[in-house]
């Protein structure tokens, strides 16, 4: 609508006139299944005899008084915003309206439970969808205390940031209030209300409060909540960050809420986060998704100190805010907890992820450019968390640990519950460490683009290195030669095991940077440019190192450089540099069934996911159907051969049922999902089931009437979900016209089960079967952005891309789109881009293939 789109403009002008004070919200969750009744008190100072506005997306705006004075709803209020004119130095405004509940997963996202019909609620308010809720002066510099009351059933358990003051019966159930909380950005707040079960207890801060701890989930799921695991991680962090960042814990509780239908991993509101309602794991889950979950609590907790304590001024500072948290979690999960190689599954999956972002079109600089609430929205990308945090990791090597630590706690003490920008970081790194960092800031966090390093060794013919040198190249579309601070290790065979023998640590600058640290030093067997991560940079290996790579790549001792090499000859097949088939063939043949793959299990789920992307997109078309089957055939030994029991058992067996293409192989699904056929320590549980069914689906071996007794079977919510993807992934045009319905024509489902359907309905062995619906989606670009939430049009216009038929035709399709659409949203136009570019670069490595 008009208005939604706050511009940064706007909100300066708005900070300039407006200091706000505090909000009193009375929320009534009893009123109905559509809306509620939210009534907001504000209290906040104004430049006097000036006019701004507050933000409001509601169903029904019954009063508006301001001052005393009121005034009439349908004259100053556009469905978005209350237009306020005439303020005092003291104001006092009064919004009385009906608010809806959404099932987006944005503003309150209602869910009612299949298993037992209960109602429970969550509040998911960043960007900026506190204003669904209540009236708001939507931006995260106008910071103001808080104070929540609630009614709601009285069975019912309702949690905000700050602790319950207070219960009162009242006729239509109970009304909770709450604690004022601190000076807070509204879309750090919450409202989490529903019959909640789950764990209490507590833990001592370092200034000696008792910090109430909760975990929380849906009273059906709550036997599968190990709430001990999740609290013991909880008390790492607390020890870890209070002590490193020389500051207590800056809230009064801490609830931790799995919450159904959440469309990121977690939320950081202060004093109650939220998660993904996945992380409660009902099934057995590879110990990448253990990990995982343990770093988002480690993220989510650093927040509230860095987001939450001390909050960005403007969304161009968003990338500060997550690339520390995924900085500091990961340092905590290697340091605090049992995940100590956590630094190399940041490596596989988060730096992996920011390399990927920064080669796209639309890549930008750490410090991007956000002009409106739109920039914000798609801008939670692989740049602002993942690219951020590894130059973060330079940063802390550039200027040291303890030095970094030192500037970050002088910034927590002078900035506390306030907005601040980088420079105010900055700042106090500066002091800390006595470098100057304007050079570094402009050189890393203002210009866009990864860099290629690539040794150059001479030797003589002893094999002792005479010269030596690091070559640093960049594209013509981002062409900056950056300084890095990294190091070089040399790896020799050692009784068959590749171990470090030499290490350099230095300062590249430059095109290139003489490695004098080599020289009179027998050339090793591999020479590991960025040894232990510390650059952010693509790598490439020497011909003798690459010939020691292809043989013993599962030969390291540690599995940070090995992850480190795989990364750099996936690197090389994206890129065109090598055929998809021999890194299929390298990871079949030495990766998958190697001691270092299984060594870690977030690195062998994302091997798993590259082998995937190579078979699917990157062989040439001519040779696919036979690299298929090799693929699936070669999965299915390594799954029979895999310990019983183990992580790698797991993740074979899942990764055999999404290859499966031909009759034998199905056979073998059918098989395990039917328990005709079992495999020691494979446990086909509920979850495992589906994988198998749906396997079975998408190879035309199970019908709607199979997917529906399974649902009969497992009648909950992730059945449902898995339901939905099985049905979309029917091999028939029928199906894939009713999913496509569902999501672009009807487009009432909730935000999980449309990403369910549409994961399913781009999953095909025959991709003709999506050609009928290229021209579609085009066709339906514009009104889908129009029409919905912005959650909900980006799971569209990602998701039903048809990336499947990577070829010249759909390219053209693309471009023919993007000409005609100069004056689409830019925001939508940045999406296309990027589907675009995935079609490109597999064109590009199947014809490398091909060769």
């Amino acid at each position: 609508m008009p208005g939604e789109n706050l511009t940064r403009e706007e909100a300066r002008a708005r900070a300039a006139l407006v200091e706000v004070d505090s909000y009193e919200i009375d929320l009534d969750l009893t009123t109905g299944d559509e809306t509620f009744a939210s009534r907001t008190t504000v209290r906040f100072r104004g430049t006097e005899g000036s006019s701004t506005f507050i933000d409001l997306i509601s169903a029904a705006v019954h009063s508006v008084s301001l001052n005393g004075r009121d005034l009439d709803p349908a004259a100053v209020s556009d469905g978005v915003r209350l237009q306020l004119d005439g303020l005092a130095g003291e104001n006092e405004l009064v919004v009385v309206a009906d608010c809806r509940y959404m099932n987006t997963g944005e503003g309150l996202h209602r869910f009612v439970d299949p298993v037992d019909d209960e109602v429970y609620l969550y509040s998911q308010f960043e960007v900026a969808d506190s204003r669904r809720v209540f009236a708001v002066f939507e931006q995260p510099d106008l910071k103001a205390v808080f104070t929540f009351a609630v009614t709601a059933p009285a069975h019912w358990r309702v949690i905000s940031g700050a602790p319950v003051a207070g219960t009162e019966e009242v006729a239509a159930g109970r009304r909770w209030t709450f604690e004022p909380t601190p000076r807070l950005s509204s879309y750090v707040t919450a409202v989490i209300a529903g019959p909640y079960a789950g764990e209490e207890s507590e833990l001592v801060s370092s200034d000696g409060r008792t910090i109430p701890l909760g975990v929380y989930c849906r009273k059906s799921l709550v036997q599968h909540l190990d709430a001990d695991n999740i609290v013991a991680a909880t008390r790492a962090g607390f020890t870890f960050f209070e002590r490193e960042f020389d500051r207590p814990y800056p809230f009064t509780k801490y609830d931790q809420v799995f919450v159904p239908e959440f469309n990121a991993g977690a939320m950081e509101n202060a004093g109650a986060v939220t998660f993904v309602e996945s992380y409660v794991f009902r099934s057995k889950v590879p110990q990448a998704m253990v990990e995982r979950r343990v770093v988002t609590v480690l993220h989510e907790l650093a927040h509230m100190w860095f987001g939450d304590l001390v909050t960005m001024r403007w969304w161009n500072d968003l990338w500060l805010n997550e690339s520390f948290a995924e900085f500091a979690s990961t340092l905590a999960a290697a340091e605090a907890t049992e995940w100590t190689s956590s630094w190399t599954t940041f490596n596989s999956l988060e730096k992996s992820w920011a390399y990927r972002q920064d080669q796209l079109p639309t890549t930008h600089p750490i410090v991007a450019e956000i002009n409106d609430l739109e920039d914000v929205e798609v801008n939670f990308d692989g740049i602002t968390y993942a690219k951020g945090a590894s130059v973060l990791k330079q940063l802390v090597a550039y200027v040291g640990r303890e030095e970094f630590m030192s500037g970050v706690r002088a910034y927590f003490r002078r900035h506390a519950y306030g907005n601040t920008e980088l420079v105010d970081l900055l700042r106090e790194l500066e002091q800390t460490s006595g470098r100057d960092l304007g050079a570094w800031s402009r050189e890393w966090l203002e210009t866009a683009g990864v860099a290629t390093l690539r040794p150059e060794v001479q030797v003589d013919e002893g094999g002792t290195i005479t010269a030596a040198a690091l070559l640093q190249e960049a594209t013509a579309e981002h062409p900056h030669l950056r300084a890095h601070r990294l190091a070089v290790g040399c790896y020799d065979l050692v009784d068959g095991v590749l171990t470090r023998t030499h290490r350099v640590e230095l300062d590249a600058v430059g095109a290139r940077t003489e490695l004098t640290g080599l020289v009179g030093r027998p050339r090793p067997d591999l020479l590991l440019v960025n040894d232990d991560d510390l650059a952010y940079a693509k790598i490439r290996l020497d011909d003798v190192s690459l010939d020691t790579a292809l043989h013993h790549l599962d030969a390291f001792a540690e599995s940070l450089p090995g992850s480190l090499v795989a990364a750099a000859l996936w690197d090389m097949t994206r890129d065109g540099e090598a055929a998809a088939r021999d890194y299929a063939d390298l990871l079949l043949g030495t990766l998958l069934p190697g001691d270092g793959a299984r060594a870690d299990s977030t690195v062998l789920m994302v091997l798993l996911r590259q082998l995937t992307t190579t078979v699917e997109l990157y062989t040439a078309p001519a040779r696919r159907a036979e690299v298929q089957e090799r693929t699936a055939g070669t999965l299915l030994e390594l799954l029979r051969s895999a310990a019983p029991g183990s992580d790698t058992q797991l993740q074979f067996a899942r990764a055999f049922a999404g290859r499966a293409r031909s009759g034998e192989h199905l056979a073998v699904v059918q098989d395990l999902y039917d328990g005709t056929t079992t495999l020691e320590g494979l446990d086909v549980d509920t979850d495992m089931r589906w994988v198998l069914l749906s396997a079975l689906v998408a190879g035309g071996r199970a019908d709607a009437a199979v997917i529906d007794a399974e649902l009969v079977r497992d009648h909950t919510a992730t059945g449902q979900r898995a339901a939905a993807a099985a049905r979309a992934a029917l091999p028939t045009a029928e199906a894939k016209e009713a999913a496509w319905a569902s999501v672009v024509d009807d487009g009432s489902l909730p935000n999980a089960l449309q990403a369910s359907v549409i994961g399913g309905f781009g999953r095909v062995h025959d991709v003709d079967l999506l050609r009928p619906f290229v021209d579609r989606y085009f066709d339906a670009l514009r009104r889908v952005w129009a029409e919905r939430t912005n959650e909900m049009a980006q799971q569209v216009v990602t998701g039903l891309y048809p990336v499947q038929l990577a070829e010249q035709a759909l390219l053209e399709r693309t471009d023919r789109w993007l000409a005609e659409s100069t004056d689409a949203p830019p925001a939508l136009r940045r999406l296309v881009l990027e589907n675009r570019d995935g079609v490109a670069r597999a064109l590009r490595a199947q014809e490398r293939d091909a060769r």
